[in-house]
């Protein structure tokens, strides 16, 4: 069975944090929570010891709600954005209205440029375990995060920050 069930318990919050990124809503965030971790324990035999917990583990969870993407999709006919009501609630400092205006941008991204951008820049994850958390080759995870903040750039409305130059004579 598993040597340590601290290591997993300790991994619960992390797994938490990752899923409400992914789900957008707290009970499916749990929901999903609770799926990888009963996978984990069906399938901890599959766990390679000297690879990361936390990497196996996001990897679960990003499968697992994948999968729940392509079900939903198949079983639900599109709805049209006009029909869809939109939550609105008043920013009550300017701080917020920003940090809003950049998750609504995170937001939009598609799915695979997404999950790269939050695994490696808010998740922290090495190229390589974001790599491996995704299952694509390293250079795959690189040049989606490049397009990624691209993307988030252009619609932020920001410059590409220019290279400081250095002039030889």
């Amino acid at each position: 069975m598993f040597r340590s069930r601290d290591r997993l318990i300790a991994e619960i919050p992390h797994l938490r944090r990752y899923a409400r990124v992914l789900a957008r809503g707290e009970q499916e965030a749990d929901d999903l929570v609770q799926a990888c971790l009963e996978r984990a324990l069906r399938k901890i035999h599959l766990w390679q010891s000297e690879g990361k917990l936390r990497s196996w583990l996001f990897s679960i969870m990003h499968n697992l709600h994948i999968d729940g993407i392509r079900t939903l999709a198949n079983s639900r006919p599109a709805q049209s954005l006009d029909d869809v009501a939109e939550p609105s609630q008043m920013a009550n400092q300017e701080d917020r209205a920003d940090v809003s205006t950049v998750l609504a941008a995170v937001d939009r991204l598609p799915h695979d440029l997404r999950d790269v951008l939050v695994l490696v820049a808010i998740r922290e994850l090495s190229y390589a375990e974001a790599a491996q958390t995704l299952g694509i080759p390293e250079g795959t995870l690189m040049s989606r995060l490049n397009r990624a903040r691209e993307r988030l750039r252009t619609a932020l409305g920001m410059e590409k920050p220019r290279p400081a130059l250095r002039q030889v004579k």
